[in-house]
């Protein structure tokens, strides 16, 4: 199942989740502190950056498989990253807001032209699609070390070298991936689709050096008026599931089924990754107001690294999942991806119950111990691990080979929707700026908000396990059309 070519490609996604959630975890200090922005302003700004670039996974996606194939778009976007990050630096330098904000629209723009191109690529250095589902789950993992070393580190590391210092390390570790891809080329491009074997031409280059500067300068201009900017993603985001419909609707019957079980999985991905988006907004701004004291009385952690308990849990969720629902199908017992999308949301009704509980009953020195986070974030990762990884999967087995890496980008269109809603949602609870924290601002303003959330997550676990039925009767019909049979479990089930 392992080779040298996957296990490179998951250390190229360590960098990536080291040097991503590197800028992310520092993001909402910098733009609170050096740059003053107000904590409504830096809330949507770094639900943005959470969610702008997957939305660009649509056109990763497009270019992916049109203009340049997955190597070279893979390449480009640590490229991207690099630069990106480059910026920063400057940005934090000289205290320039344009500056910054140029540099998070370049890694924006980069992760959106990484997603749809890694996992195709990821998925051909393995012999068989049942290693690829496990090994996708590792990966996700391995992605989570990257992002956990970082999210722990960096709010550490800040207080040292500065944002400055900090974000040409993150701009480092990218540089170290763009190595790593260059050294195992030849072997990538071997096992790549074949527009990865042919040369450019000229033509196809100067578009995609266009598109990609009017790209970066469309999500320039959206971080800097987010009140356009959310109207700009709504609008991509629902125009990309648009014009899938319309493929959709085009395409013969059987395929257009299996089309249809795609959309219904968006439709579920986008409902909890809105839960997801509140550990960079709301969480976070609830950790710095709230969280105080070490982890079990000897682990020191700054409030905002309380992020660092997600990736933390997900290392050990990735295999730990992988391995219970690999055990369960060699007993015969398969559930669907819909039907496992509903586990995710148990977990995550769970998670957002233990956070309501904990600001509810908060005492009157407005502070919440470490290890109530660690025990929200346990719950939230393996859900996040669940329909992180097999989504993909999912999305994998059933697309049709002529639009996969868009129809993989619809899974960032997404994240992306849901990061920016998850946003506007989190705007809510933001306080004026110099405002103290009282206990009932906590109980009220935090307590309802996250009550409302919970129970929304109650309903949505009864909506998923629906879905999965509907799902199975779809596939089970294209199957009866005479469809090509596909591996995922859902086509198992409903042939049992």
């Amino acid at each position: 199942m392992w080779n040298r070519l996957n296990k490179s490609m998951m250390i190229c996604q360590m960098m990536f989740g080291m040097s991503f959630y590197g800028v992310m975890v520092i993001l909402t200090r910098f733009f609170l502190e050096d740059l003053n922005y107000s904590e409504a302003d830096t809330m949507m700004v770094v639900g943005a950056f959470s969610a702008i670039g997957p939305l660009f996974a649509i056109a990763g996606g497009f270019i992916t498989d049109k203009f340049l194939g997955a190597y070279r778009s893979l390449t480009l976007a640590f490229i991207c990253f690099a630069a990106g990050y480059g910026m920063l630096v400057l940005g934090a330098s000289f205290i320039n807001v344009p500056m910054s904000l140029a540099g998070i629209a370049l890694a924006s723009y980069a992760r959106g032209l990484m997603f749809p191109s890694y996992s195709p690529l990821f998925k051909r250095t393995f012999s068989s699609e049942e290693a690829f589902e496990n090994g996708y789950a590792v990966n996700y993992s391995i992605n989570n070390i990257g992002a956990f070393i970082s999210q722990y580190l960096f709010p550490l590391i800040v207080l040292v070298i500065g944002f400055n210092g900090s974000y040409m390390l993150c701009a480092g570790m990218a540089v170290l991936a763009l190595v790593l891809m260059l050294w195992t080329r030849h072997s990538l491009i071997e096992i790549s689709p074949e527009i990865d074997k042919k040369p450019v031409s000229a033509q196809n280059w100067l578009l995609f050096f266009v598109s990609s500067a009017a790209m970066i300068g469309l999500v320039f201009f959206m971080f800097s008026n987010m009140e356009i900017g959310k109207n700009i993603v709504y609008a991509i985001g629902l125009g990309a599931i648009g014009y899938f419909i319309a493929l959709m609707v085009k395409a013969q019957r059987s395929e257009a089924l299996k089309m249809g079980t795609i959309l219904i999985m968006v439709v579920l991905t986008i409902a909890f990754f809105v839960y997801y988006g509140q550990m960079m907004t709301s969480m976070t701004l609830v950790t710095i107001n709230t969280m105080r004291g070490d982890l079990f009385g000897f682990i020191p952690i700054a409030p905002e690294a309380s992020m660092a308990m997600n990736p933390m849990w997900c290392m050990v969720g990735g295999p730990l999942l992988a391995m219970v629902f690999s055990s369960l199908e060699k007993r015969n017992i398969h559930f669907t991806t819909a039907t496992k999308v509903g586990f995710a949301f148990i977990l995550t009704a769970i998670a957002f119950g233990i956070l309501t509980l904990a600001v509810m009953t908060v005492g009157t020195d407005v502070v919440i111990r470490p290890e109530v986070f660690l025990a929200i974030h346990f719950f939230q990762a393996l859900a996040e691990v669940i329909v992180g990884s097999m989504v993909v999967a999912f999305i994998l087995s059933v697309a049709p080979k002529h639009i996969e890496a868009f129809s993989v980008s619809l899974f960032s269109v997404a994240t992306a929707l849901s990061g920016v809603v998850g946003a506007v949602f989190s705007t809510s609870i933001a306080v004026e700026k110099g405002q103290a924290i009282t206990q009932e601002i906590v109980q009220n303003l935090y307590g309802d908000y996250f009550g409302m959330l919970t129970m929304m997550a109650v309903v949505m676990v009864a909506v998923a396990f629906a879905a999965s039925k509907l799902i199975k009767a779809m596939l089970k019909d294209e199957d009866d059309q005479g469809g090509a049979p596909s591996s995922e479990d859902e086509l198992v089930e409903a042939k049992a």
